[in-house]
Order: structure tokens, then sequence, then C-alpha cells
């Protein structure tokens, strides 16, 4: 009897036991992401989408987003960025060069936007189209992620998508590589200058007509500064002269006057 109530409480406890410790459920799998639809609805991205599928970049790269570990990072130009091309740009590209140029547009591993402060240090990074001269080098200045690829530099404006395995961030301009495009990065136009300030009287060189010919068919030059200032100062003198003389006239004729007066007071 004994026994058996033992056994009992042996098989209860083992009971217990197993139903609070189930089995965990299994993680659940990465968000399938399709890229074409994505790109289609998330943004002015048709230019770069054609490209792709053009390419069929867009199989490589779908590939890597849901049936590797690693994920995948993408820099998507927006429409606006290719129409500021030049026209000769890309029209020139052979098809190994569009597609090196399609490639050359994302990572083989997902980065979120604070994986950037660290990806920075390890530059150059390379990217899906291989090679030292296509890699990227980065930039995280408080959170701006600034992007230069040797003939390209440009910043991450939005994030598109972010999820892991897919990171598709927004940038305002199309990355060219040195590979394709050379290392002749072209100068940042320099800012026109400012007008020259505009005064009353424009100083003007001194000197005679330059070039041959008569004086009638020479145009007759501007006074100069010099001269001005010559011909103000003659006519302040000239001014100052006559009235002091017709001064000196009104002191006179009352001078005269009064002589008549003294006259006529002898005379009496």
């Amino acid at each position: 009897m004994a026994c058996g109530t033992v056994t009992v409480l042996l098989l209860l406890w083992f009971s217990s036991a197993n139903a609070q410790s189930p089995t965990p459920a299994p993680a659940p799998a990465p968000e399938h992401v399709n890229l074409t639809d994505l790109l289609s609805v998330a943004g002015p991205f048709h230019t770069f989408l054609n490209y792709l599928q053009s390419t069929k970049v867009i199989e490589t790269f779908q590939n890597q987003a849901n049936n590797t570990d690693e994920g995948i990072t993408i820099f998507v130009p927006r429409d606006q960025a290719f129409s500021s091309l030049k026209k000769q740009s890309l029209s020139n590209l052979t098809q190994d060069q569009l597609r090196s140029l399609c490639l050359f547009h994302a990572l083989p591993h997902y980065y979120s936007l604070s994986d950037f402060r660290n990806l920075s240090q390890r530059n150059p990074i390379p990217t899906f189209a291989g090679g030292p001269n296509y890699a990227l080098n980065f930039t995280d200045n408080a959170g701006t992620i600034r992007i230069d690829s040797g003939w390209t530099r440009t910043k991450v404006t939005s994030a598109v998508h972010a999820a892991d395995p897919v990171a598709i961030y927004e940038t305002d301009r199309v990355l060219l590589p040195e590979a394709i495009f050379g290392t002749d990065i072209p100068p940042t136009p320099a800012p026109a200058p400012a007008p020259a300030p505009v005064t009353d009287i424009a100083p003007v060189a001194d000197g005679g007509r330059t070039g041959s010919g008569s004086s009638s068919s020479s145009p007759t030059s501007a006074p100069s500064s010099s001269e001005r200032i010559s011909s103000l100062g003659v006519s302040a003198i000239v001014g100052g002269a006559a009235a002091a003389l017709v001064n000196l006239m009104y002191m006179l004729s009352k001078l005269t006057k009064r002589i008549h007066l003294i006259k006529y007071d002898v005379c009496r």
C-alpha cells in the first residue's frame, strides 16, 4: 500500500514538472520583402527600379534579401537624381557597366542607421559590385550619414525601409564609381562674384585716350576724380574772390560817402 502511494506521488510530480516547462516556440521566420513592390510604391524610384530590372540586378538583390542570413542594404536615388545627371553620363555605358553601377548601390549585409557609426571606422566598405574600386566610404556626423563613392558625395535623406533583413535608404544623388568614371572628380563650381558697389562719384583712372585715330573719332574720356576735385576747388576760390570784391566795393562806397560828409561840414 505504501509503495503504491509513493509511485502515484512520483508520477504526479513528474507530470507537474513537465507541465511547467513547455517546449519553446520556434523563432518567427524573417519577413519576406518584395523589393519590386516596395520600390514601386515607396517613392519616386522608378528610374532606378527600371535599371535594376533591365540588368537583372533586382533578382540578385531579392535573393540576398530572402535567402541569406546576411540581409541587404540598398541606397536608392530619387528620379530627380538621375534627371540632374549629364545626358552622356549613363547613355554611353555598356550593359555590364550599368549592371556594375546598380550593384554598386548595395551592401551585402543589413545595416541599421545606428550601425553606420561603427561602419564608418572600417572604411572603405565593399559593395555588391566587388573590388577596391567599387567600395564606399561612410561618415556619421551627429546622425547624418554621408556617402563618398570617390566621384559622388551625397547623404542619406530618409529611411524607406529598415527592418531586418532589408534596409533601403534614399539618397539625393546617383553613386558613380571610380572604376567606371575614373578618378578625375569634377570640381565644385565657384560661387558667382558679388556685384561691385555703386558710388556717387566713380573713380576713373587718369590718362589719355587709348587707340589710334583722330580726336574727333575717339570718344571723350570722362573726367577723372582729381580733375573733378580741382574744378570744384577753382570754383570755390573764384566764388570766394568775387564775394570779397563785392564786399570791398561796398566798404569803399560807404567810405566815400563819409568823406563827402566831412568835407561838407568843413565848408560850412
